[in-house]
Formats: structure tokens, C-alpha cells, sequence
């Protein structure tokens, strides 16, 4: 790795989780403020776990939100700031811990051992996408513990004998902190915080462009870096201008095959995104369709299109299906006894519509789906 200091956030990310020896050298000898680690490298990275969170909650919870969706930005917004306060809380015990290990105190650099060390439990905050591998924390937790011991030398000069102690001790410390942090979360936003995780590796492709997480897929890094440019703006108060409210209704039609529109509205969360919805009927049968624009977390859907994502659910009363279908996230929801269900997509990385109520067959539900202007929305999502 060369010209670290000149390296754009993707490439630090990168550095550190595959090149950790030279990398944490020139991390200590790096001449950075708690300012420029904190905007420049932690926040948008931080910020991956919540928003994809919030992502996965739009997906898997599509026909039912409503009031959700507030519920959801809500649960991402406070648990970035938790997070943020983890990170400071757990510097500042670090930076306390290293002297008495025979280390050196200096906050900055405790800074930047615990953000660095983070780095796996950052990005691996992208399977909030799909809650169901959260199993996968384990190995980012492992693997974010290996970093910082081997960063516990070169930056805070804590001999090499006694790192170990260190990083055990400060583990001790950080599981506590995360503990309260969730509980917090938890009583804040009355939902039970999750974590996902995983430890991704590099597969260096001619272009350089691709990171492979075993046994699922890859990531392009190019599409990550205009992902992480719109996290970074969102970080400092320059979040990508959402679909207005106005526009996305009009794109839900009068009438979709034999339903007819019988109802419609909309809402958003500033910076976040929107949501329009219409009621159909055909007959008894009803339907809602929704559209959701899902902002900033687009580049981040694209970034991660190349994942083989499924799970997988089914017994006698029906069956619950995620899956990628040509980069792009689908799911299916549904009950044989009460004959209904959902079905959902993304539309151009940045939309998600979707489709339910009692119909016949799942069939139906993505018919109603294509009926809506999806040129449209890819016009929209450029």
C-alpha cells in the first residue's frame, strides 16, 4: 500500500483488513485529528450497519408499513448515535488501559486503534439487509479483536509481550460498553437491536474493483466508493435529495390490469426516503402497492448486487423467500390458508415496489408489480 494518506476511504477500509501490518505502521505515524478520523473515516462507515438495518426492514416488512417507516429511520438514526458514542467511550478506555500496560496515552491515537479496528464490524453491518445472517457477526468480532491487538503495538506502544493483556482487557470493556449501548437502543426505540456481521476477503480481480465475502458473493469496490461518497454526505449534512412524494404518487396508475385505484397516499422521512402507496380492487379482492425510495442507501443496493443473497422459509400454511435476482433483491411472502401475500423488488438499486393482498397466486402480486413505469423509476434513480 502506498500514499496512505492520500487514500480515499475504500482504500483505507481495504488496507487495514488485508494489509494490517504495514497498514496499523502507517496508521500510528499518520498525522490525523480526532475531526479527520472521526468525519474523514468513521461516520460513513458507521453509518453502513443502521442504514442497511433500516434497508433490510423496508424488505422484509414492505407491506406492512405504514407508520413502520418512521419506526425504522428512527431505530438507523439512534442506533448511529450509539454507535458514535461506543466508538469515543471505548477510545477513551483504551487510551486510559495503555498505560498501565506500559503504553503510551494519547487519545488521538486510541482513536484511531479502536476506529481502525472497527473496520470489520462496519462494513460487515451491510447483512442488515438480510437479519438472518447475524450469525456471521462472530467472525467481523474475531477478526475486528485480531486487528486491534495487532495495532495495540505500533500505535499505542504498548510492548509486545503485554498486547495481549491489553486487547483482553479492552475487549472486556468494549463488550460492556455495546451492552449498554443496546440496551439503550433498545429501550429508545422499543425493538431489540441486532447485529450482523461477517469478515469479508479480497479476490483481486485484473481491475482490482471486486471483494468477495465467502460463500455469498461479491461487492464491487468502485460502486462502494459512490456508496461511501453518498454516506459521507449524509454525514456532513448533504444527504441525496430523495424522489418527492408527488412523484412517486403519480407513478401509481388508475388502474393496473382489471384492479382499479380506489385509494392513495404518501409520506417520507427528510433525506431518507419516501413512500407512496395506493389501494386497488378488483371485485372482494384488494390490493396495496406501494413504492419506496430508499435514498442514499441505493449506491450501498448496488454495491452489494453482486451478493448471492437467499432465505429461505416454507411449511404447510405457506412459505417466505429472499433472494437476488439479476442484482437486484426480491422477496415473496405467502399464506395458502388465507390465499395472500406480498411480493416485493428492487427497481434501479434505489427503489423498492411492491405488491399485496388476497389474490389468487403469488403470480398476481408480480404482475400488479410490473404494471408500475419501472423505466420511469430508473429515469428517476439516475
Amino acid at each position: 500500500m502506498k500514499d496512505f494518506a492520500t487514500n480515499g476511504l475504500v482504500e483505507r477500509a481495504k488496507a487495514i483488513l488485508f494489509e494490517p501490518d504495514p497498514t496499523w505502521r502507517q496508521i500510528a505515524a499518520e498525522r490525523a485529528s480526532i475531526g479527520d478520523i472521526i468525519t474523514r473515516y468513521a461516520l460513513p462507515l458507521l453509518a453502513i450497519g443502521p442504514l442497511a438495518m433500516f434497508a433490510g426492514t423496508l424488505i422484509s416488512g414492505i407491506a406492512g408499513l405504514g407508520q413502520g417507516i418512521a419506526a425504522a429511520a428512527s431505530m438507523a438514526v439512534i442506533s448511529f448515535v450509539m454507535g458514535l458514542i461506543s466508538l469515543v467511550v471505548i477510545a477513551l478506555i483504551a487510551d486510559f488501559l495503555a498505560p498501565k500496560f506500559a503504553g503510551q496515552s494519547n487519545r488521538t491515537q486510541a482513536l484511531k486503534l479502536v476506529a481502525y479496528a472497527m473496520t470489520p464490524g462496519w462494513i460487515a453491518g451491510i447483512f442488515g439487509l438480510v437479519p438472518t445472517l447475524g450469525l456471521l457477526v462472530l467472525l467481523a468480532s474475531i477478526y475486528g479483536v485480531v486487528l486491534f491487538y495487532k495495532g495495540a503495538t505500533p500505535v499505542m506502544k504498548v510492548p509486545a509481550d503485554q498486547a495481549v493483556g491489553f486487547t483482553a482487557v479492552t475487549i472486556i470493556a468494549m463488550i460492556v460498553v455495546n451492552a449498554i449501548a443496546a440496551l439503550l437502543v433498545a429501550s429508545i426505540a422499543g425493538l431489540a437491536a441486532m447485529a450482523m456481521g461477517s469478515m469479508i476477503s479480497d479476490e483481486r480481480d485484473a481491475a482490482d474493483r471486486q471483494v468477495t465475502v465467502p460463500g455469498v458473493g461479491t461487492v464491487d469496490t468502485a460502486k462502494l466508493e459512490e456508496a461511501t461518497k453518498s454516506l459521507e454526505g449524509m454525514a456532513s449534512g448533504q444527504p441525496v435529495k430523495t424522489v418527492d412524494t408527488a412523484t412517486l404518487q403519480g407513478l401509481l396508475p388508475a388502474e393496473i390490469g382489471a384492479y382499479r385505484r380506489t385509494a392513495v397516499s404518501s409520506a417520507g422521512v427528510g433525506g431518507i426516503g419516501t413512500r407512496a402507496e395506493a389501494t386497488y380492487r378488483d371485485g372482494t379482492r384488494e390490493v396495496r402497492v406501494e413504492i419506496v425510495d430508499i435514498a442514499a442507501l441505493g449506491p450501498l443496493a448496488n454495491a452489494v448486487g453482486g451478493m448471492k443473497i437467499e432465505q429461505n422459509r416454507e411449511d404447510a400454511d405457506g412459505y417466505e423467500r429472499t433472494r437476488t435476482v439479476d442484482g437486484a433483491i426480491q422477496t415473496e411472502k405467502w399464506d395458502n390458508r388465507r390465499s395472500s401475500g406480498t411480493f416485493a423488488t428492487q427497481v434501479s438499486g434505489r427503489f423498492i415496489v411492491s405488491a399485496s393482498g388476497e389474490v389468487s397466486s403469488i403470480d398476481n402480486l408480480k404482475t400488479i408489480v410490473s404494471g408500475i413505469d419501472q423505466s420511469r423509476l430508473a429515469q428517476l434513480a439516475r
